[in-house]
């Protein structure tokens, strides 16, 4: 008899989009965030960001086309590199050495997985 097989708990991000996306992930770190990135995901290719069960209702997501051009941004400020990152702590990203970026909020529903879809904007 076939063991069942385990359910996924991981949050995902799909590119719906047309051009490769350069995507970064921040998460609830105590009283402040962590951002780390880049995941390259290809168009119509899904990245998983976090391979274990979400801890947090609300996780943040960024996106970029490889043009520069924002895909998937939101309000939310936080510090990125240009280069494969993760960064404690969310302010003075200026100040530290850092970028800038507005994440999108993403609300998990507190459910224990997720995926989020990066579709194209319209013109």
């Amino acid at each position: 008899m076939p063991w069942p097989a385990a359910a996924r708990a991981e949050l995902r991000l799909c590119n719906q989009s047309f051009d490769v996306l350069n995507v970064a992930l921040a998460e609830p770190a105590g009283q402040d965030f962590a951002t780390r990135g880049w995941w390259r995901v290809a168009p119509n290719q899904c990245a998983t960001l976090q391979r274990e069960p979400l801890r947090s209702r609300y996780y943040y997501v960024f996106a970029a086309d490889v043009f520069g051009n924002e895909v998937l941004a939101g309000s939310i400020p936080m510090c990125v590199a240009p280069r494969r990152f993760q960064i404690a702590g969310q302010r003075d990203c200026l100040l530290r050495g850092y970028l800038d970026a507005r994440f999108a909020e993403v609300d998990t529903q507190d459910r224990p997985d997720w995926t989020v879809f990066a579709t194209p904007r319209p013109n």
